[in-house]
C-alpha cells in the first residue's frame, strides 16, 4: 500500500519496520486520514511475516505528533465526532493488542492523539526534549482514542486526573519518573537506541514474546481473566517449536535459533 502522511520502511535483514508519521509543517497532526493511513500499516504489518518488531516515530526532531488537526475538529458534530473516536481507537488497538512488539520512538511533543498513540505502543524511549500531555480540555474536550483509560493504567488514578483535568505538559523525565516511558535518550539516539532495544527483543522466541503481550492486555480487559489467560499461554508453548528448541539450546549451551512456531 503506499501511504500520503507516512513513511514505510522495513529493514529485510532485521525484519524492524519503522512507520514515521510525515506531516512536519502540522506538526505531524493526526488527520482522519492519518489515522486510518496508521490502521492501515499496522494491519499491513500485521500480515506481513517479513515484519518481525514496529518502531513508531514522527518525522523530524520537534514532534513526535503534537495533536489532532484541530481544523479538522472544528468540522464534527455528535454523531461524526463518535464516528472519529471510534476510529482512533480501533487503529491504535491495533497497535495495542499486536503480537509483535511495537514501540514509540518519540522525539519532541506528544500531545493529545500523539500522547495517545504513544500510550498505545508497547513501551515508549523518549528523546530528551520530548513533552507529553493531554491538553483537550483547553478545547472543551475530553481525550477520544484511549487517553483516559491507559494514561490511568500507565500512571496511576490519581496522577492521570491530574494531569487530564490540568492539560498540564510534562518533560521527559517526569514521564519517566511517573513510567510514562520507559527510558529517555539524547535525540541523537533515539533511533539507535530504540533499535537496540526492539532488536534484543527479537532475539527472543516469537511466540512466547506475542504471548506475553496478550497476557498483559489480558490484565485490564475486562471480558477476559488474566490468570487464566496466562495457564492457558503457559500451556500453549509446551506445544511449540520454540519451546523445544529454546530448551534445546539452554542444555547445549548454544544460542537458540526461534521460528515463532
Amino acid at each position: 500500500m503506499t501511504f500520503t502522511n507516512l513513511l514505510y520502511h522495513l529493514e529485510a535483514e532485521t525484519g524492524i519496520l519503522t512507520i514515521t508519521i510525515n506531516r512536519p509543517d502540522k506538526l505531524n497532526a493526526l488527520n482522519a486520514a492519518t489515522i486510518e493511513e496508521i490502521r492501515a500499516a499496522a494491519q499491513q504489518a500485521l500480515n506481513d511475516a517479513a515484519v518481525r518488531g514496529i518502531i513508531l516515530t514522527g518525522s523530524g526532531e520537534k514532534s513526535f505528533v503534537a495533536g489532532a488537526d484541530i481544523a479538522e475538529l472544528t468540522q464534527l458534530d455528535e454523531v461524526s465526532g463518535r464516528r472519529a473516536a471510534i476510529q482512533g481507537q480501533e487503529a491504535f488497538r491495533l497497535l495495542e493488542e499486536s503480537p509483535k512488539p511495537v514501540i514509540a520512538a518519540v522525539n519532541g511533543f506528544a500531545l493529545g492523539g500523539g500522547c495517545e498513540l504513544a500510550m498505545a505502543c508497547h513501551m515508549r524511549v523518549a528523546s530528551e526534549n520530548a513533552r507529553f500531555g493531554q491538553p483537550e480540555v483547553n478545547l472543551g474536550l475530553v481525550p477520544g482514542y484511549g487517553g483516559t483509560q491507559r494514561l490511568t493504567q500507565l500512571i496511576g488514578k490519581g496522577k492521570a486526573i491530574e494531569l487530564l483535568l490540568t492539560a498540564d505538559m510534562i518533560k521527559a523525565d517526569e514521564a519517566l519518573r511517573l513510567g510514562l516511558v520507559n527510558h529517555v535518550v539524547p535525540q541523537a539516539e533515539l533511533l539507535s537506541f530504540t533499535k537496540q532495544l526492539l532488536g534484543r527483543i527479537l532475539t527472543k522466541a516469537p511466540l512466547a514474546v506475542g504471548l506475553c503481550l496478550d497476557c498483559v492486555n489480558a490484565y485490564y480487559d475486562k471480558d477476559r481473566q488474566g490468570y487464566q489467560s496466562e495457564a492457558d499461554a503457559f500451556a500453549r508453548c509446551f506445544d511449540s517449536a520454540d519451546f523445544r528448541e529454546g530448551t534445546s539450546a539452554f542444555l547445549e549451551k548454544r544460542p537458540a535459533s526461534f521460528t515463532g512456531k
